[in-house]
């Protein structure tokens, strides 16, 4: 029997209790391992044989649908997707919006009896009816569903509490006294059970179904970017190429392309595919997937990888791999499965749900049958079991983690930290590990001229002169870095750049050329003297090293590198100072790796690590029992960052990076990390502070429910006082401060040119 992975698309699911439904439904099956991941809305399935057909009658056998993935969609179908997914959110955005329209008069009457004027209930019944039939539409349905397959989650408490308020409101209307002319409502702590008929709780229906609502919208907003890190991805790669065809050019999409095709890549334009190098040569901008800020040299032979940049000459390249074959398929791929692995995180009111709806449920049919079995009348026992699933309905639970996560934030985007949603928090408690990736995170990302090394009887700003005056002709970023630390560039005559070797040119009446060593010494014949080969090996194991002659003499060597951030080594001791072992993880050479890790006081490194292996070594860091942190930019690091438990990615990077990410540091300093890591734990704390109340208000008033006791207007205010002391505790979350031990004060120096 052959071993096979099924991935699934599921939908219908409401709450992370689907999930765990669907997953344990697939698992019956024989032979079968499945994990549901709610936030992506699949389902990856690994057994032995296995039917395509059968996995999906079984989720549909749970209430919810599934299809196997739709093939990658063109930008017309890419583009119907997005559409159909903001089309999802603005319902839900029209349904919040009606429904708030039409209850708060409702509330307002209901609250206020100097307002209530002689037929006031009707018109509360008139605006009340859309919003606790149409408003609370999605609550019905899924509670339908889950009841259905004998189950019950939030939804169905809460469609109970709100078919519940509605329906006895319509029978004291029609049925007893609420109907008359001038019937008011007045608040009293303790009820009188035999006035229930004269009350109505058409206020009650309507708050709670807009409360939840907006809980709901605020989760879909959040669902709906879940898939921009695969469009990112996407939409990176070339839409056309240049095809080589019977000695002419035609521009054809990509699509289009075969193996063996040959087409023209340009300077400035995107590789269009895997391929190979069959002639010309240059420099290739491989940041969008490596991360690494160093163009690549490639020249006939080598291998060039599409949606990567020609940053030097003309290149024609042989088409070797195609669609899902390539690179950046492959690292698609790597983000989904990582995205779909990633540790569920499943939110605290639907897993309290899982025993506090049926009990509540259980607790309002005890009290009914309770009271009719003592002998009390059909009224008692129906306001007793009622008001039980009115004080138990959670509308403060529905707004527990939504405003927390509002004002978290917030203010975490007044200082530059942007946090996707109330999945992320979970794990920030237990992180203890942060990886981190080297370029453009912990250093620039930007190529610097770190060293001058003029021989003898030349000065410093002679060299830099000199090699600016034939560097600054070329686009090629170590050239300009060259160009840039010249106090003042003069352009050289007779300009001719060698790609992947170096440039030459006129300087004052002299021959300049400036580029690697070997070139110098085989071409020109121009050699470095002893100590000064050995400062060039020096400056090539730590960046790039640029050797620079002058009418056949050698006058020096100019090391370009890129460089540590100012704050990373202050950023690295407020991480330890939080408890985290940093990792730094870098596709570099284990030379540079090395340095920039003493620089900033990183001890474990792991250096020379592909995409891949960067995705291998967090999840060898989980299976060894750490909780991750990741923080990175590239492409590269967009598997890494979705497998950990915490992803961050800095603002300046890609934006697959950014999609990937649980959080994203949007200036790119690195001090910032350690502010993003105490405000998502000081949100977290404050949902679970929200949450512990909005239970503990109503669960506390459940006796008194059930005794009969218990007046549905105060039921509906315990639940409106439960909801301002969760918007009010919230709303602490506006005085977090960055730490003031931030050392940004204590910089470390960026490498001057010698």
């Amino acid at each position: 029997m052959s071993t096979v992975d099924v991935e699934l698309d599921i939908s219908g699911m409401t709450c992370a209790s689907c999930a765990t439904r669907i997953e344990r439904k697939l698992n019956k099956l024989p032979g079968v391992e499945a994990t549901v991941n709610y936030a992506t809305e699949k389902a990856r399935v690994r057994g032995h044989d296995v039917d395509p057909a059968t996995l999906i009658a079984t989720v549909e056998s749970a209430g919810y649908q599934a299809a196997l993935p739709a093939p990658p969609a063109t930008d017309d179908h890419a583009e119907e997707a997005r559409s159909s997914e903001a089309d999802e959110v603005g319902a839900l955005r029209r349904r919040l919006l009606i429904s708030t329209a039409l209850s708060l008069p409702v509330a307002v009457l209901s609250m206020v009896p100097a307002l209530q004027f002689e037929y006031w209930q009707w018109l509360a019944l008139t605006l009340t009816a859309p919003v606790a039939v149409w408003g609370a539409w999605p609550f019905h349905r899924a509670a339908a569903v889950n009841a259905r397959h004998g189950a019950a989650t939030m939804d169905t408490l809460i469609s109970v509490g709100v078919i519940a308020a509605f329906g006895w409101s319509l029978y004291a209307l029609f049925f007893g006294e609420a109907g008359m002319p001038g019937m008011t409502m007045t608040f009293t702590l303790i009820g009188t059970p035999q006035a229930g008929g004269h009350e109505i709780y058409l206020e009650v229906a309507a708050l709670v179904t807009v409360f939840i609502l907006a809980g709901r919208y605020a989760e879909a907003h959040a669902k709906k970017s879940s898939s921009e890190a695969l469009r990112a991805l996407l939409e990176m790669g070339a839409k056309h190429a240049t095809k080589l065809v019977d000695g002419g050019e035609r521009s054809v999409p990509v699509a289009q392309l075969a193996v063996g095709d040959t087409v023209l890549v340009r300077p400035g334009e995107k590789v269009p595919s895997d391929g190979l190098v069959i002639d010309g040569s240059s420099a290739i901008d491989a940041s969008m997937l490596t991360g690494e800020s160093v163009p690549v040299e490639v020249t006939a032979g080598s291998r060039v990888v599409g949606a990567t940049v020609n940053v030097g000459g003309r290149l024609i390249v042989e088409i070797t791999r195609i669609g899902a074959d390539t690179e950046l398929a492959r690292m698609r791929r790597l983000m989904e499965e990582a995205q779909t692995g990633k540790a569920k995180v499943q939110r605290i009111a639907d897993r309290v749900s899982a025993v506090f709806v049926p009990i509540v449920i259980g607790l309002a049919v005890a009290a009914f049958l309770g009271w009719t079995i003592a002998g009390a009348s059909l009224e008692l026992a129906f306001t007793a079991a009622v008001a039980t699933l009115i004080i138990a309905c959670p509308c403060a639970l529905g707004l527990a983690t939504p405003t927390a996560l509002l004002v978290g934030t917030g203010r975490g985007s007044q200082l530059g930290i942007l946090i996707r949603g109330p999945q992320v928090l979970e794990q920030t408690r237990t992180v203890d590990t942060i990886v981190l990736d080297k370029t453009g995170t912990v250093t620039t990302g930007q190529m610097t001229v770190t060293s001058v090394r003029p021989v003898a009887g030349v000065t410093r700003d002679e060299l830099l002169r000199v090699a600016a005056a034939v560097e600054a002709g070329s686009e090629h970023p170590v050239a300009r870095a060259v160009a840039t630390a010249a106090p003042a560039v003069a352009y050289a005559d007779s300009f001719v750049s060698h790609a992947g070797f170096g440039v030459q040119g006129i300087v004052d009446g002299s021959a300049v050329v400036a580029g690697r060593a070997s070139w110098l010494a085989e071409q020109w014949g121009i050699h470095p003297p002893a100590e000064a080969a050995a400062e060039l090996n020096a400056l090539a194991r730590t960046g790039t090293a640029i050797a620079v002659g002058r009418d056949g003499e050698y006058l020096g060597a100019i090391g370009v590198a890129d460089t540590v951030k100012l704050t990373s080594a202050s950023a690295i001791a407020r991480f330890q100072a939080l408890g985290l072992r940093p990792v730094l993880l870098t596709g570099d050479n284990t030379t540079t790796a090395a340095r920039i890790a003493a620089e900033v006081g990183i001890p474990d490194v792991h250096a020379e690590v592909t995409p891949a292996g960067k995705l291998d070594v967090i999840r060898q860091l989980q299976n060894d029992g750490h909780v991750v942190a990741m923080v990175g930019d590239g492409v590269n690091d967009a598997a890494a960052l979705a497998a950990a438990d915490l992803g961050l990615a800095m603002g300046g990077g890609t934006d697959a990076a950014i999609a990937a990410s649980d959080i994203t540091i949007v200036s790119g300093d690195l001090t910032v990390v350690a502010d993003a890591i105490r405000l998502a734990r000081r949100t977290l704390s404050t949902i679970k502070g929200n949450l512990f109340w909005a239970f503990a208000y109503n669960v506390a008033a459940i006796p008194i429910a059930m005794a009969g006791l218990l007046n549905p207007l105060v039921a509906a205010a315990a639940m409106a006082l439960s909801s301002v002391f969760v918007v009010t505790n919230s709303l602490r979350l506006r005085r977090f401060r960055p730490d003031p031990s931030s050392a940004r004060t204590t910089p470390v120096p960026v490498p001057q040119p010698a």
